[in-house]
């Protein structure tokens, strides 16, 4: 897994939503949504994949609820700002999988079909053991 991977596990799809930059806070460091979100304890990318799957006025209302949380960034909770933020979200929440959980739904067949060769085959040894011993 790269290290683009762990900072982006969706991918690059929230990357405009969440690098959007809000401003300044009261220390005068830059505020992304990506940075404000994770100072809510949310955690972005879920957050974001949320938003996207709510539609654009369920994610508006949501996103100006967290919006009103922040104090320290002046004139962030105004719908206007969350309205235009939403714009930035891909239209549909991504159906992505990762690359060991594609890995291992491609081997499935291929392992399910061994499992179960070697299932029937330790029955047919099983059987033939039995039928020896009452033959004996």
């Amino acid at each position: 897994m790269s290290a683009s991977d762990v900072l982006h596990p969706d991918g690059s799809d929230y990357d405009a939503f969440l690098f959007a930059e809000l401003g300044e806070d009261r220390t005068g460091a830059a505020v992304t949504v990506l940075s404000a979100l994770a100072r809510l304890d949310l955690e972005p990318w879920t957050e974001a994949s949320e938003l996207s799957r709510l539609g654009r006025e369920g994610a508006k209302v949501r996103l100006t609820t967290h919006f009103e949380a922040i104090t320290y960034i002046p004139a962030l909770a105004s719908e206007s700002r969350a309205a235009k933020l939403i714009l930035l979200l891909p239209k549909r929440a991504p159906l992505r999988v990762s690359n060991s959980l594609e890995a291992a739904t491609s081997n499935f067949p291929i392992l399910s079909m061994s499992w179960t060769t070697m299932a029937l085959v330790a029955v047919v040894v099983l059987a033939w053991f039995l039928y020896l011993v009452q033959t004996g």
